[in-house]
């Protein structure tokens, strides 16, 4: 068994209703609104992607948490990364998270993502139109960890040599970024700690070079990664979509389901793993795999369809992760999954109607095989 390695999922706590998604998307939106509304694009394309042993549950119930953890753990995660919204003093999503914190029963290790972008209407692609803004003219590290400090306390986050772990999403938008992590570090020994381990994430623009420089431990290599060399299959599907068109005389409806030739872009699964799979990453990077994604349930247009009915690729991708993944001074391997619950990314280790909990199990076989 590998029991040096730690795998943590991403885990989206958008899943309840909050004041601020019902100014911006309606009374009563979650995710969940975006998932069932979801319709195939083509044929062959699965959508929509809908829970099976979990449903449509509501991340406001305690219920719900308890039986997240127990199926994670079942299946050999180790804990989840929660995404954390924090702008200025202002949260978001913070309800499941503090639900977390106060019942210990919840046995699962943790950790936080701060997701510390601009919250944008980039959904229904309008990009440009700003919900939220994260201002980091006005950003108080000192008031951030101090909020953070009731988690990184807790006995159940993952620490290395007595540091809280602690992940950015783009850290290359924190202009003074050394100078941000040196308070976090002083504000973490007042606390009890030996300073904080400050985990960033690869994107397509980020500077992973600033971010080391600047005291960044270890860089993620998240996926999908639009920096990925494979070129999408969008000339053959736009081609294979207007035969679909004059074949079987749907013309008027697919002009209002497709309003552009440029609504999907899609790849291979199988392609895009072979490639991940031969690159070089040196001992800096911590690997994260995903099981299939496709965000056409939240974007009309410019979407990007990654689907994958093969649980056994996906295997040889984690099974390849563990093993190029360095090992850290606390001894532990790390690995990331993308993602425990992102239903209208297609992204979701939790049980579908489709596979079931094929992918779940997948994690479970392959983190009991014997080394």
């Amino acid at each position: 068994m590998y029991k040096d390695t730690k795998i943590f999922a991403f885990y989206l706590p958008q899943f309840h209703p909050i004041p601020e998604n019902d100014l911006w998307w309606g009374k009563g939106f979650t995710e969940w609104r975006n998932v069932i509304k979801s319709q195939p694009r083509f044929r062959g394309h699965y959508q929509p992607h809908l829970p099976e042993q979990l449903g449509f549950y509501d991340l406001r119930l305690l219920q719900t948490h308890r039986l997240q953890a127990k199926l994670a753990t079942e299946n050999g995660i180790y804990g989840f990364c929660y995404y954390h919204y924090w702008f200025n003093e202002k949260l978001l999503l913070e309800q499941p998270l503090e639900l977390v914190l106060d019942n210990p029963d919840i046995g699962l290790p943790f950790i936080l993502c701060w997701a510390n972008e601009n919250w944008s209407r980039r959904w229904d692609g309008k990009d440009q139109e700003v919900l939220i803004a994260q201002d980091y003219s006005e950003y108080k590290p000192v008031e951030h960890i101090a909020y953070l400090s009731q988690f990184f306390l807790d006995k159940r986050y993952e620490k290395i040599d007595n540091k809280p772990i602690l992940v950015i999403y783009r850290s290359n938008q924190i202009k003074e970024l050394a100078k941000v992590i040196d308070i976090w570090e002083q504000e973490c020994k007042k606390i009890g700690f030996d300073g904080i381990y400050v985990i960033s994430v690869s994107t397509s623009n980020s500077d992973d070079d600033r971010a080391f420089a600047c005291g960044v431990k270890k860089i993620i290599d998240f996926q999908p990664s639009k920096n990925h060399p494979q070129k999408a299959l969008s000339k053959t599907f736009v081609k294979y979509i207007f035969k679909e068109v004059l074949s079987q005389n749907l013309s008027m409806k697919i002009t209002r389901i497709y309003p552009s030739v440029e609504f999907a872009k899609v790849f291979n699964y199988k392609n895009l793993v072979r490639d991940k799979m031969s690159e070089k990453k040196d001992g800096r990077y911590i690997p994260c795999v995903m099981p299939s994604w496709d965000n056409s349930a939240r974007r009309r247009t410019d979407s990007t369809v990654i689907q994958n009915s093969d649980p056994q690729i996906f295997s040889k991708w984690l099974l390849d992760s563990i093993n190029r993944a360095p090992i850290l001074t606390n001894g532990s391997k790390y690995v990331f999954i993308n993602a425990w619950n992102e239903w209208a990314e297609g992204c979701h280790l939790e049980p579908d109607l489709q596979n079931g909990s094929v992918f779940l199990e997948t994690v479970k076989e392959v983190m009991a095989k014997d080394v």
